[in-house]
């Protein structure tokens, strides 16, 4: 089966293509390598992917030295053609669609690339999936959709179309175009809603990576809303046995649609975690407590009865260690 999985060089790209070729697929990588977050991190994705930066050309594939079955090429989503060009070269049964801006407090100063990205990126997409017919589109959702949502834990049933962010309602957008194409034109189609993944090679933006950094060098840790939040931090492995569950499952309704969420179901607060970072590095966290940030929620939490009861996911890895593993990379990657 041939797979193409856009944002490849992304942190969750990087490991969904991982995880498809050691188990035997034929994989197609994309991503426009966008500076949103220090570039050098996606390109050291890439090499441990056994792709040569230096050998990036725009539109045209890079061949992985290590995986035989495995072509990267330097493409934007929100390029129509290039898109159109990619399906017709290739002949995809599965499209895994994780290409995004990503950030929610970037997207309340920066509003028109997650245009670009979110929405006109994702309809390029969907349009290519419908004159390219596949067997399966998986796209990556957000917990961000839920906005300040007071019901908990978060059902994939709640009514969802309040979201406090640019980005999560870009995000319930790609929800509501994917749904009326899978009506209109019968595409399998299904959305993951992600909660807070962390682990190594993870983004340097997100807070797992931004506490421990802070830790790492005696530097105080921004605790937003006074350290009053809780997060359904996800490590990354667990979030990739629930993506591959899903992937190869296409859904077979009248309408062709779904929605899962993927979480740990299991919220924790941040000062929580943050001594988890002082336990596993044996360094004492210094905090700047400040209030709360605009586009920020209180609280997420994943009900994932859904995803459980369809395919039997259930998370395994526990917050400590999950911090342990990201520490150890970090230490082996910043720490000389």
């Amino acid at each position: 089966m041939k797979v193409l999985i856009t944002g490849a060089a992304g942190f969750i790209g990087y490991y969904l293509c991982r995880k498809l070729l050691d188990d035997g697929f034929e994989v197609v990588g994309i991503d426009n390598l966008n500076n949103y977050y220090d570039v050098r991190l996606k390109y050291e994705r890439l090499k441990l992917m056994g792709v040569d930066s230096s050998l990036l050309i725009e539109g045209q594939y890079v061949y992985s030295d290590i995986y035989e079955k495995y072509k990267f090429r330097r493409i934007d989503i929100s390029d129509k053609n290039a898109v159109n060009c990619l399906f017709t070269d290739n002949h995809f049964d599965i499209v895994c669609n994780l290409a995004a801006q990503a950030g929610v407090r970037y997207s309340i100063e920066n509003p028109d690339v997650y245009i670009q990205s979110n929405i006109v990126g994702f309809m390029n997409i969907l349009e290519a999936c419908r004159y390219n017919p596949i067997k399966h589109l998986v796209f990556i959702s957000s917990s961000s959709i839920y906005g300040a949502n007071a019901k908990l834990p978060y059902s994939e049933n709640d009514i969802a179309d309040e979201p406090v962010s640019l980005y999560g309602a870009t995000k319930k957008s790609d929800e509501l175009l994917a749904y009326s194409y899978s009506k209109l034109y019968q595409i399998p189609t299904t959305g993951l809603r992600y909660f807070t993944v962390y682990g190594p090679w993870g983004r340097p933006d997100m807070a797992p990576f931004l506490f421990m950094d802070a830790v790492m060098h005696s530097r105080p840790i921004r605790v937003f809303n006074h350290g009053k939040m809780k997060r359904d931090f996800t490590y990354i492995d667990d979030i990739i046995t629930g993506t591959q569950l899903v992937l190869t499952n296409p859904p077979s309704a009248k309408v062709p649609f779904r929605i899962y969420n993927i979480g740990n179901s299991h919220p924790i607060e941040l000062m929580s975690f943050i001594h988890t970072i002082e336990e596993v590095t044996d360094k004492k966290a210094k905090c700047e407590y400040l209030s709360m940030q605009p586009g920020d929620v209180c609280e997420t939490y994943a009900d994932i009865s859904k995803i459980s009861k369809d395919f039997g996911f259930r998370p395994k890895v526990t917050i400590k260690e999950g911090v342990w593993n990201l520490y150890e990379w970090y230490r082996g990657t910043y720490i000389q």
